[in-house]
């Protein structure tokens, strides 16, 4: 089969991301002997520089991750929460009944940098400037600007300019949009991170010492210092139209830490997939894949009518019970067990017929009764019960007032060392269109706040210390009780859709990575957004049209409200996988330009 690239194939290491220099970072810190943790951090750190409008430091990032040494699969919590002043009634006070998408009041804790310092202390090999030095360069040095990046710049030059002039300071060097593939510095956000490595260092001691000195300086000395101040007092105009202080305090970022999880997973023919818990979408993957098990998937073809009829029609079930049950289990009782269990995958997969669902049903499970009604009331208060609406693919973090609608995205990494070590992260938020910069850090706060709702006995009801339910999900998988791959992408409420056409295809259909992220992808907006403003677009059926014209007329007949994308135009994933004669391979999708896969 054709491939527009090579699957990358190595024994030393193999590392992919949605950026090409992000992937040579990630890469330079296996050649000098760090890890797979050190490597995926490093190339975490440059997506911030070379991908702002769809991460940045003061994100979120969840990992799943497999150790040599501890022969164990854990997942690292990197999700903030929400501040300790963010309750429901504080919103409602303002007059809001949602949650803006962009702007102060949409921040929680910002939890990469945590997490990115976690994993290094814990888990890795080399010295926090080694893995630090690739994205402080490019952001004192220059990198070449993406145009998607320039464009969006482009489109937020009003806002930036009248709005948020922090951001214009930043964005828009001498007043106007810097071009695309020019060299573009953001020398306040090196000093940042310049600053963090020598007070880290100035710490001394041993290399843990010095990471938990970073962390300290982020989460309780200047950066949340200068989070704190900012919020406090700096009214910015956000997605309700409105001018709003933020809630975030530095009492909140010293109170939170990162933790290590055990993983949800689900056995499917002979593998074992591992996600996060129901406090993001993890599970979704998984109930959906327990659902299809009763299907011969494998006999479907992998671009057929019935193959993406059946996957979008099982998906939608498992996303109507996020909608119904996943929440922080912190804060809320999830019957996980039960969602994915094989008789309840069974009850599940009845529904599925040869005609496309136009309704959202979730499971009724028992004692749970009262909470699935209010969400299916809620719904409908929203808006959300069946109407078409203008939905946004991605992560919508910007209904500009002065400017048309921005989405956002985010970005995924995965590597494998040759110790066997192998980790699939998902950092996102803090972008560029989500708040103004905060001068003193050249950088802005994220808006995942938006996920929460302002409704009570909702398992994402908002609530103070609470995580909101995040859409990133990476992707670790076992085949027949080993390590073998790492996968992920970008997308927002589609980041489960397109890693399961991949999967599906790897493990029915004998393609390798780059074939399988290769072909048509598709996905559904069937259920409620999890961003700004909650739209749902029931029956709804996005297919790359390159699927041709007979998959598309079928799909049609079975009553699927088509949307034809245009080939190229769906998904960013990323994949590495390995064997047990050592032999490692990645691959990146083609789609934008920009992804890449590196090994040897």
């Amino acid at each position: 089969m054709f491939t527009t690239r090579p699957e990358i194939l190595g024994t030393f290491g193999v590392v992919t991301s949605t950026h090409w220099l992000a992937t040579a970072s990630g890469m330079a810190m296996l050649e000098k002997g760090g890890n797979a943790f050190d490597a995926c951090a490093a190339a975490a750190f440059v997506l911030q520089v070379v991908e702002p409008h769809l991460v940045g430091p003061a994100g979120d990032m969840p990992a799943v991750f497999y150790s040599a040494a501890t022969k164990k699969v854990e997942v690292l919590c990197a999700q903030g929460p929400a501040p300790e002043a963010a309750t429901i009634e504080a919103y409602r006070a303002l007059g809001l009944d949602l949650i803006p998408g962009s702007g102060l009041l949409s921040t929680v804790v910002p939890g990469a940098f945590g997490g990115w310092m976690t994993l290094l202390r814990d888990h890795g090999r080399l010295p926090l400037r080694e893995v630090l030095e690739p994205a402080i360069g490019y952001f004192e040095n220059g990198h070449p600007m993406l145009p998607r990046v320039s464009d969006t710049i482009g489109t937020l030059t009003d806002l930036f300019t009248d709005e948020w002039p922090s951001s214009g300071a930043v964005y828009l060097p001498g007043g106007k949009v810097p071009k695309g593939k020019e060299l573009f510095r953001n020398k306040a956000a090196a000093e940042t991170y310049k600053r963090i490595l020598a007070e880290a260092e100035a710490a001394g001691g041993s290399r843990e010492k010095q990471i938990q000195a970073a962390y300290d300086s982020w989460y309780k000395g200047f950066v949340a210092e200068a989070m704190d101040k900012f919020c406090r007092t700096t009214e910015a105009i956000d997605s309700s139209g409105r001018r709003h202080k933020g809630l975030l305090t530095a009492d909140d970022m010293a109170r939170w830490q990162p933790t290590y999880e055990t993983p949800a997973s689900v056995t499917y023919h002979g593998w074992e997939v591992f996600k996060i818990g129901p406090w993001g979408q993890g599970p979704v993957f998984l109930q959906t894949l327990k659902i299809l098990e009763g299907f011969d998937i494998g006999a479907m073809g992998p671009t057929s009518a019935e193959f993406i009829h059946h996957v979008t029609e099982a998906m939608k079930l498992a996303f109507a019970d996020r909608e119904a049950y996943y929440g922080d289990p912190d804060f809320v009782k999830v019957p996980l067990a039960t969602l994915l269990s094989e008789d309840y995958a069974a009850g599940r997969r009845k529904l599925i017929g040869d005609k496309a669902s136009h309704e959202l049903r979730p499971g009724m499970i028992a004692g749970f009764e009262e909470q699935v009604g209010k969400m299916l009331a809620n719904l409908r208060i929203a808006g959300q019960g069946g109407a078409k609406g203008g939905a946004t693919v991605g992560e919508p973090t910007l209904a500009s007032m002065v400017a048309s609608s921005r989405r956002g995205d985010t970005v995924h990494i995965d590597v494998i060392d040759k110790w066997g070590n192998m980790i699939a992260a998902t950092p996102s938020g803090g972008w560029l269109q989500s708040s103004p910069v905060i001068p003193e850090l050249g950088f802005p706060l994220n808006s995942r706040a938006q996920a929460f709702w302002l409704d009570e006995g909702l398992p994402s009801s908002l609530a103070p210390r609470k995580r909101p339910r995040t859409t990133l999900t990476p992707t670790i998988a076992f085949e027949n009780g080993e390590p073998r791959l790492a996968f992920g992408t970008p997308g927002g409420d589609q980041q489960e859709q397109w890693q399961l056409g991949m999967f599906l295809r790897r493990v029915h259909h004998g393609l390798n990575l780059q074939e399988a992220i290769d072909l048509p992808l598709f996905h559904t907006q069937h259920f409620p957004s999890t961003f700004y403003p909650r739209e749902a677009r029931p029956g709804h059926l996005t297919v790359e049209e390159s699927v041709g014209e007979a998959a598309l007329a079928d799909l049609a007949r079975r009553g699927h409200d088509l949307e034809r994308a245009p080939a190229w135009t769906v998904g960013r994933l990323t994949a590495a996988e390995t064997s047990r004669d050592g032999l490692l391979r990645a691959a990146a999708t083609p789609r934008l330009m920009q992804a890449y896969a590196a090994g040897r």
